[in-house]
């Protein structure tokens, strides 16, 4: 299977800086959105910190040192516990370095991270960032968000309309750096041909209903526009918060359009 990824990030109109961090690599099929929080410039470094760190332990499993960080789930895969053990190692360092600044102290980051190996995706999640599938024309969300909005609606004392509108909305229940330990959601699951992935920040789902989201990504066929139009609806609908984006499309074969586009891409950046 081939492997066509895009991502941006951007303000939005109203924030007065970006807190969001974002990487995915083609050769190694990671993909990383982190939403930094905690005031001043301590939320674009901790989702600095979770971005760079989970980078860098897979760059060391290629070099032969993997780590394991926390308790190793026989239920699922080693790529999958992999991809735990880069976000649990994520939070350790966020953790101790908001311990040694006062300025930095509270900061914490949302992430959501996929990791494909072959046909199998692994999912590492923490916080309201979300991880979609698109498959044969519908769209699945993948992750749950850890915020109390979305704990009144599992419980159905509020309905998914209100908490868009919510002013709660933005309290997390779960997040990275808070704590010298974290909980992770942990998935798995095969991949098809024709597939797509959109992991984004909540700065995209506040402003861009799911169905939008689904019609864009569906029409373009092309994960470099689709990040583009993506990111411009979020802006258009009011872009209240810092807006990340990254859509990945699982392909029989990468053909020289597919690499034209991200070299032009590449280019722009």
């Amino acid at each position: 299977m081939g492997l066509v990824i895009s991502g941006n990030t951007d303000q939005g109109r109203v924030r007065q800086n970006n807190e969001d961090n974002l990487y995915f690599s083609e050769s190694d099929g990671l993909l990383l959105v982190a939403d930094g929080m905690g005031g001043h410039a301590s939320g674009e470094v901790a989702s600095k910190i979770a971005v760079d760190i989970m980078r860098d332990y897979f760059n060391g499993i290629k070099e032969g040192r993997p780590l394991q960080v926390g308790i190793y789930r026989d239920d699922l895969s080693e790529a999958t516990n992999r991809l735990g053990s880069a976000v649990r190692l994520a939070n350790q360092a966020i953790y101790e370095a908001a311990q040694g600044n006062p300025l930095w102290h509270g900061m914490g980051t949302t992430v959501a991270a996929t990791l494909i190996t072959g046909n199998r995706l692994s999912i590492a999640h923490v916080g309201d960032s979300r991880v979609y599938l698109i498959r044969a024309g519908s769209m699945e969300q993948l992750t749950d968000d850890h915020s109390f909005v979305s704990e009144q609606v599992k419980r159905e004392i509020i309905s998914k309309e209100q908490a868009r509108e919510s002013e709660m909305k933005n309290v997390l229940t779960r997040a990275l750096g808070v704590g010298p330990d974290v909980e992770v959601d942990l998935d798995e699951l095969s991949l098809l041909e024709g597939d797509a992935l959109v992991l984004c920040s909540d700065g995209l789902t506040g402003m861009v209903e799911d169905d939008e989201i689904l019609a864009i990504v569906n029409t373009l066929h092309n994960p470099v526009a689709a990040c583009e139009d993506l990111i411009n609806r979020a802006n258009q609908n009011g872009g209240r918060d810092n807006i990340t984006v990254i859509v990945a499309e699982i392909t029989k074969k990468k053909g020289w359009f597919h690499r034209l586009l991200n070299f032009k891409e590449w280019f722009r950046r």
